[in-house]
Order: C-alpha cells, then sequence, then structure tokens
C-alpha cells in the first residue's frame, strides 16, 4: 500500500508540472513548433543508457551512482540508466521526453541542458549543505533520470507563476481589477508545485518532491534574470529613447 501512494503521489506531482508547462506555452501552440533538439539528444541518452543495460550485464556495476563505488562520471551516467523496472523505465523516459521538449521550446536548448545539468548536479550539494547526506534527497536510487526530469519540470512551473504575478500587477494597473479567474488558476497550478513537493517530501521522504522544490527555487532565478536580460532595451533602442 506505502508503495502503490509513493507512485501515485509521485505521478500528481508529474502531472501537476506537467500542466504548468502546458499552459505555458498554450496547448494550442504546440503543434508546428520546431523540433525540440535538445530533448530528442536527452531521451536518445536514456534510451541509449536502457538498450546498454540490456545489453551489457556490468552496466549498472559500472555506471551507477552507488556511493560505494569510486567514478567520476557515476553522477551523469547513472542518469540515463534506468532502475525502477520495465514500468519505471519507461514513465522516467517518457516524461523526459514530454517535459524536455516543452522546457526545449520555453528556455531554449542550451538553458534547457543547462538546468537539466543543474538537476543532476545540484541535489546532491544541497543534501550536504543541509546535512540531508545521510538521507539523500536524490529519488534515483543509484540510477535513473526521474530526479534531474522533476527538477526541469518545476523550472517550467516557477515561470508560470512568476507570468501570472507579472501580468496581474499589470491588468491591476491598467484596470483597477484584481486578477481574473484564469490567473487565479494558473496560480494556484503553478503555486501547487512547491506545496505538493514539499508535502511528499516530508510524509513520505519522497526526493521527487524536493528536488522538484529545488528546481523551482532554480527556475523563477533563471527567468527573473532572463527577462530582465531579454526586457532590456538594446544600446540603439536607448539612444533614441534619450533623443
Amino acid at each position: 500500500m506505502g508503495g502503490l501512494l509513493f507512485n501515485v503521489t509521485t505521478a500528481a506531482l508529474m502531472m501537476l508540472m506537467l500542466n504548468g508547462g502546458l499552459t505555458l506555452l498554450g496547448p494550442g501552440t504546440l503543434r508546428g513548433r520546431r523540433i525540440p533538439w535538445a530533448a530528442v539528444g536527452l531521451t536518445s541518452l536514456a534510451v541509449a543508457g536502457v538498450i546498454t543495460q540490456l545489453c551489457w550485464s556490468g552496466a549498472m556495476d559500472a555506471l551507477d551512482s552507488d556511493p560505494a563505488r569510486s567514478g567520476w562520471w557515476r553522477i551523469v551516467t547513472s542518469t540515463f540508466m534506468q532502475n525502477g523496472g520495465p514500468l519505471g523505465g519507461a514513465w522516467n523516459i517518457a516524461t523526459l521526453a514530454v517535459i524536455a521538449a516543452l522546457a526545449d521550446w520555453f528556455w531554449g536548448a542550451p538553458l534547457t541542458l543547462g538546468l537539466f545539468l543543474a538537476g543532476i548536479l545540484l541535489p546532491g550539494y544541497v543534501d550536504t549543505l543541509f546535512g540531508e547526506s545521510g538521507h539523500s534527497t536524490d529519488p534515483r536510487n543509484f540510477a535513473g533520470s526521474s530526479g534531474a526530469t522533476y527538477f526541469l519540470a518545476a523550472t517550467l512551473s516557477a515561470a508560470l507563476l512568476l507570468r501570472v504575478l507579472r501580468t496581474g500587477r499589470g491588468a491591476e494597473r491598467g484596470s483597477g481589477h484584481s486578477p481574473g479567474r484564469e490567473r487565479l488558476k494558473e496560480a494556484l497550478l503553478a503555486a501547487g508545485v512547491p506545496v505538493l513537493g514539499l508535502a511528499v517530501w516530508f510524509a513520505q521522504s519522497n526526493g521527487h518532491g524536493l528536488v522538484s522544490v529545488y528546481g523551482f527555487a532554480l527556475g523563477a532565478a533563471v527567468r527573473a534574470v532572463t527577462r530582465r536580460a531579454w526586457d532590456r532595451p538594446a544600446p540603439a533602442a536607448r539612444a533614441a529613447t534619450v533623443e
């Protein structure tokens, strides 16, 4: 029963973030978009990892992230191995493909790859920072792409919340009315990610929840920085404004 509840809450968190990503991009805008090459690359690596496991019996011993074994490469290679059985592996690869595509379309390929890499590397450092080394927040059980995927998915939810807050302030300044029902729904959809993430972490020690909180925090920071950079006028435009 405990394992079933764990899987249900883990899936519910992913569906919450998936809906947030679709809302951020607009479900009706997905058809006709460019090929998300970052998603294609990451998914191909995950599929290649599974093929490697099937063809090489020593793959997990050589490539997983078991702390009892040495090897600087393990933290990265273990991400593209799967350790949750056929159904778990299929879920991990499918969610990676979808979330990475949404992230690629929103963030662009370079930022998507950077955020995915952060999802691989940062949880371990944060564990150490907060003294969680013996109670790791990494949900991968020494292998699996789910931790980095949930981290990446949460960055989209953070971007959605910042967009809602930004458009809500603009609407209030422009009309004197409070944000509409749709903006409220979007805000709850986005803010629900860190709330549910912390809930499943404290209730179940479910690492997917806490890495989602980490991803949400980093996504908010990155979005705030990139928004300022994209909104900043070019030098020529600034000069024209001054004149």
